[in-house]
């Protein structure tokens, strides 16, 4: 049976509906994550040929030779790349504007597709909920700064953020390196040059390399995500050079730990040595139900832990004593580090997350409770 609905149909019924998500699977129907919920977005379930035709309708013949050769292709594409002329005049510039992050694979046999929507804005930093002293951050000379957290948690929209400000106060060359592109940034005081890999360069590592020989100031690095890029990155935050990273971990600490593991054990006092110096900031987050005046959840808020490189932290970090970082950030505030936990108890008492989710993602919950029980006493 034909379907009766078109990937750009999908794509509108996403951006309507502010999904960040939309999953498509065989033997199920089409779902949307709103506010961090999974919700199908009609009764019928796609049959295996659907599953298929929706994944062909957005994906090139090299996309889908790459996920029968390989399981599976990331990409990204533009609503607007699905309308026609004629519909192109007749939408709102919002939706056309509008694109997503795709990523088509094959599971048991069957073909699948997630795509994430790419915010059509920038948002500002302050509206993010990133404190001054991350702006300050951005005017570095040189080091690294990397922004960590799980798949989903918005380290994408904060690195746009980050470099939109440079972009449009710093007159800097940036060079970002991604995998695939997502927000697009036009040259303001700033030169911006952008490389996809897989399309302009190979790899990560190779793009770091060569970047160094276009004249850059401040390098992005989409992910780092294997042993050659994460010392390419540092090396370039060594030779003069401010440079963003992302790690799916969460917490200052564990970043640092999982870079200097990335090493083999022969390497790693170097790393240790090397990541003490160049190291500016770490900037962990996560994602919440955001909580309106009623209770009822409406949007989604940022938690941050942020880790500002600190004499004490780059002790820590040489001597391998990563698990006494999280007492200096709790004890860091003049320096303008948070912890995770002071942010979730923050949210909490604006009113802006449940407990459940308080206590939920805190990294010591007792302690959360504790602090809770004595503002309850001080009233």
């Amino acid at each position: 049976m034909a379907l009766d609905f078109t990937m750009k149909d999908l794509l509108a019924a996403t951006i309507d509906e502010g999904g960040s998500d939309l999953h498509i699977r065989a033997m199920m129907p089409p779902e949307l994550r709103v506010h961090g919920e999974l919700q199908p977005l009609s009764d019928a379930p796609l049959e295996l040929e659907d599953s298929y035709e929706l994944c062909r309708q957005i994906s090139s013949d090299l996309h889908m030779q790459e996920v029968e050769e390989n399981g599976g292709a990331d990409f990204a594409i533009a609503y607007r790349d699905l309308c026609t002329e004629e519909e192109q005049a007749q939408e709102e510039e919002s939706r056309l504007a509008t694109r997503f992050r795709v990523s088509v694979f094959k599971e048991r046999k069957r073909y699948g597709m997630v795509l994430r929507q790419i915010p059509s804005t920038l948002l500002s930093m302050e509206k993010l909920g990133l404190p001054d002293t991350v702006k300050e951050l951005l005017f570095k000379p040189r080091g690294l700064i990397l922004v960590t957290g799980p798949t989903g948690s918005g380290k994408s929209t904060t690195l746009a953020s980050m470099l939109n400000l440079i972009n449009e106060q710093r007159g800097v060359h940036i060079i970002t390196i991604e995998d695939p592109i997502e927000f697009y940034h036009k040259s303001k005081k700033s030169l911006v040059t952008q490389r996809e890999v897989g399309d302009d360069v190979p790899s990560f590592a190779e793009a770091i390399r060569r970047a160094l020989r276009q004249d850059p100031d401040v390098i992005l690095v989409g992910e780092m995500r294997d042993l050659e890029t994460i010392g390419a990155a540092i090396t370039a935050a060594e030779t003069g050079h401010l440079v963003f990273g992302t790690l799916h971990t969460t917490g200052a600490a564990e970043t640092v730990d999982r870079i200097v593991d990335a090493f083999p054990t022969n390497q790693q006092a170097q790393i240790r040595t090397q990541l003490a110096a160049g190291l500016q900031a770490v900037i962990s987050q996560i994602l919440l139900p955001r909580l309106d005046e009623n209770g009822e959840v409406h949007g989604r808020i940022a938690a941050f832990e942020i880790m500002v490189s600190t004499d004490a932290i780059k002790s820590r970090i040489r001597d391998n004593k990563t698990n006494m970082i999280k007492s200096d950030i709790q004890t860091g505030a003049k320096y303008g580090m948070i912890s995770l936990d002071a942010c979730l108890l923050k949210h909490y008492k604006a009113g802006l997350i449940s407990y459940d989710e308080l206590i939920t993602k805190s990294q010591d919950p007792d302690s959360v409770v504790a602090e809770l029980k004595k503002d309850l006493g001080r009233r």
